[in-house]
């Protein structure tokens, strides 16, 4: 039987730009950054109020090998997040505006709040290829 989701990766071309992102910007904290024996880096982070659940910073810069991935998977992959248009998941915020202004002032790239039937959001731009629905969530959903 399943019981949770431990770990979630968000792939990106370049770990030091996303971390700095993620811990300077969101207010992730570092969980694991690990250097293995091939030159792999196994680096996640944790959302504040998430302690269980390790995003993984996957580098995708690399020609693949690591993940079996052939040349054409791997250009495919990098070409998505040239583009920026890795769409990665939906970021809770108790506050959207608010959260909206302190992102905008940090210089993150995010649209303007929007309600919307299921509550009031932004699209955040992680500037390493993905980006997030950010919402704070109308009454029951």
């Amino acid at each position: 039987m399943v019981t949770k989701l431990s770990h979630a990766s968000f792939y990106v071309l370049d770990q030091d730009k996303a971390c700095d992102f993620y811990v300077n910007k969101l207010g992730f904290k570092v969980n694991t950054d690990v250097k293995m024996d091939n030159g792999f880096r196994w680096l996640t982070l944790n959302p504040p109020e998430q302690p269980d659940l390790e995003i993984v910073l996957m580098d995708a810069s690399g020609d693949g090998s690591a993940f079996g991935w052939d040349a054409d998977t791997q250009k495919a992959l990098r070409l998505l997040l040239e583009k920026g248009v890795m769409g990665a998941g939906v970021l809770h915020a108790p506050d959207c505006r608010a959260t909206y202004e302190e992102l905008k002032a940090k210089g993150v790239q995010i649209t303007e709040p929007k309600e919307q039937f299921y509550g009031i959001e932004c699209i955040v731009n992680d500037g390493c290829g993905n980006w997030f629905s950010m919402t704070q969530p109308k009454e029951g959903f």
